[in-house]
């Protein structure tokens, strides 16, 4: 029987699947390598580390895997851990994705709705008609809908693309209103295209994986195939305004160094790489925050230690918001 993280409590032994978000080795202070995982379901996720054995189990799952654990849980500093004595990849009879992967996908049709409503208004005909080509194709907005935004990091759920393009574009008009000098019309573009891609790069069959496409070309690169082909049946698509388009695909990523293969170069593209970044980590961190709050104790005043933002977190000022 699934044990989700939310119940699950302390002296507990446990049999049960989980999604494998997180992997990683380590050494404790006497020199012994242990595994640590980070296992996921749809409501919530915690710490597991294995001491005895470690070596034998870790080349038996990957991270993104459903994993079968067994296992005791304890207290680590409030915080509910599990000790792990047996971990695997798990077999297609022993799960349901829908236990494992939050689905926000309830709210996707209104998301899609509002955006076609928002692009019927661009002024720039080639702009608009590319993306109502894109956004009324029948297998596209399918795929859209249901699509995770990113595999462990943010809107790493079903419905996380749409939503996550959704919030961007609400914010890109606030910023077309404040900088009159920003072509809105490029701008919701790169929020709707930034990413789109995304939906031939992340499967969602048995946990969060990468296709073969998702792998070999990545989804900039897929993105830019989807103007190739959405431009060319648009008559007189102008060559210059399509680089522009690619470019604002390709540069999102804001940096060499974070994937993207060109800086970004118009102040458009460097809007929609900065609003891109704000949104996933004000997504990463409501939900680590949410996760926190309710896995801790009431009286912890203070999150873990979060390694990518490198910083803990006030957490008695999160939860006070919360009930308010």
């Amino acid at each position: 029987m699934k044990r989700f993280v939310r119940d699950l409590r302390e002296k507990e032994h446990i049999q049960s699947v989980f999604l494998a978000t997180q992997k990683a080795s380590g050494t404790d202070r006497n020199g012994k390598t242990f595994l640590s995982v980070t296992l996921a379901d749809s409501t919530g996720q915690l710490n597991a580390r294995m001491f005895e054995k470690a070596e034998n189990f870790t080349p038996s799952f990957e991270q993104g895997d459903v994993v079968w654990v067994k296992g005791f849980v304890q207290l680590f500093h409030s915080r509910k851990q599990i000790i792990l004595h047996e971990i695997r990849k798990a077999s297609d009879d022993e799960f349901d994705m829908s236990e494992l992967v939050s689905d926000m996908s309830a709210h996707s049709r209104r998301y899609l709705d509002d955006l076609l409503s928002i692009v019927a208004d661009l002024k720039n005909d080639f702009i608009r008609k590319m993306l109502q080509s894109t956004l009324e194709d029948e297998a596209i907005s399918a795929s859209l809908m249901k699509a995770p935004a990113a595999k462990t990091i943010h809107h790493a759920y079903s419905g996380g693309l749409i939503e996550h393009v959704h919030s961007i574009v609400k914010i890109m008009d606030a910023i077309a209103a404040h900088y009159p000098y920003l072509d809105r019309d490029l701008l919701i573009f790169g929020a709707i295209y930034h990413d789109i891609g995304k939906i031939f790069e992340l499967d969602l069959a048995e946990g969060i994986h990468y296709t073969n496409s998702g792998r070999l070309v990545g989804h900039m690169a897929l993105a830019c195939e989807m103007i190739d082909q959405k431009a060319a049946a648009i008559p007189w698509f102008p060559q210059d305004l399509k680089d522009i388009l690619k470019h604002i695909v390709l540069s999102h990523h804001g940096k060499l160094e974070f994937g993207s293969p060109k800086l970004p170069m118009i102040l458009e593209a460097i809007v929609v790489s900065m609003i891109d970044d704000l949104d996933s980590k004000m997504n990463t961190l409501f939900h680590f925050l949410k996760n926190e709050v309710q896995n801790v104790p009431k009286e912890e005043k203070w999150s873990h230690y979060h390694p990518g933002f490198d910083r803990y977190f006030f957490l008695d000022f999160f939860r006070k918001r919360q009930t308010d």
